[in-house]
């Protein structure tokens, strides 16, 4: 069984202890009973693997694009097994990600033929220079 300290903890999730603390304030993550006396325990919170894979689900979901919200509402879900919203929110999310991606292949074109113009042309200024007001 895995027994961390909060620092071990976030460095096994890959953010900061501020980033812990932060997400246990918006309730991503609980907050774990100080245990009494010394010793090992030393009055410290111990977080376990399930912890961890939390933590690191919610890295993965912000990597993906969701919301803090979305992310609470998605672990919220997690207990109470609705399927259809989890998949509602990862439709949307998906629907999203097709609206950046056609968005950025626009801007990929126009710059790619910025380039291009810049390349073959001798006289005057390098169109990508005009193409952005500065």
């Amino acid at each position: 069984m895995v027994s961390l300290t909060i620092a071990g903890f976030a460095r096994e999730g890959g953010v900061g202890v501020e980033t812990v603390r932060y997400y246990q304030r918006r309730g991503l993550l609980g907050t774990q009973d100080r245990p009494e006396g010394s010793g090992s325990a030393g009055g410290f919170r111990r977080y376990g693997a399930d912890d961890v894979r939390r933590l690191r689900f919610i890295r993965s979901a912000q990597a993906a694009g969701f919301t803090l919200e979305q992310i609470g509402e998605l672990v919220a879900l997690d207990a109470t097994d609705d399927r259809a919203r989890a998949r509602e929110l990862a439709s949307a999310r998906i629907a999203a990600l097709d609206a950046q991606i056609e968005e950025l292949s626009r801007v990929r074109a126009s710059l790619q033929r910025l380039a291009q113009e810049c390349g073959t042309g001798s006289e005057g200024p390098c169109p990508i220079l005009t193409a952005f007001d500065f």
